[in-house]
C-alpha cells in the first residue's frame, strides 16, 4: 500500500490543522493506522493510532484532548486533527499502515510498520 500524507504547513501557537493521509494500492480496511513525528533534532515519535474499522484509537497520555485520529475507509483516507497547537508541536507528521487480522488491533511500536507515507511538514510559530 503506498501513503502519501498531507496538510502541514504553518500554524501560530494555539492555532489548529488537520492532516490527511491517503491510502492506495491495496484493501484499506486491512491496515491498522498511525501517526508519528519528527521533531528537529529529535527521533520520530508516536503520536496516535486507529484500528482497521475505526473504533479503536489509542493516544499517549499527553496528548489526549488536542489530538484526533481518524479514518473513512469508503475514502481510504486517514486524518489526523491537531488542536491548541504549540510550538512543540512542530515536525514533520508520517502515516503509517500495517495489515492486522482483528479489527479492534491498535499499534503503537514503529517496528511494528510495514508501509510509511514521506510525511507533511507541521510548523507552530508566532
Amino acid at each position: 500500500v503506498q501513503l502519501q500524507a498531507s496538510g502541514g504547513g504553518l500554524v501560530n501557537p494555539g492555532g489548529s490543522l488537520k492532516l490527511s493521509c491517503a491510502a492506495s494500492g491495496g484493501t484499506f480496511s486491512d491496515y491498522a493506522m498511525g501517526w508519528f513525528r519528527r521533531a528537529p533534532g529529535k527521533g520520530r515519535e508516536f503520536v496516535a493510532a486507529i484500528g482497521r474499522n475505526g473504533d479503536s484509537t489509542y493516544y499517549p497520555n499527553n496528548r489526549k484532548g488536542r489530538f484526533t485520529i481518524s479514518r473513512d475507509n469508503a475514502k481510504n483516507m486517514m486524518y489526523l486533527e491537531l488542536d491548541s497547537l504549540n510550538v512543540d508541536d512542530t515536525a514533520v507528521y508520517y502515516c503509517a499502515a500495517v495489515r492486522v487480522p482483528v479489527d479492534n488491533t491498535i499499534v503503537v511500536a514503529q517496528s511494528r510498520y510495514e508501509y510509511w507515507g514521506r510525511g507533511t511538514q507541521v510548523t507552530v510559530s508566532s
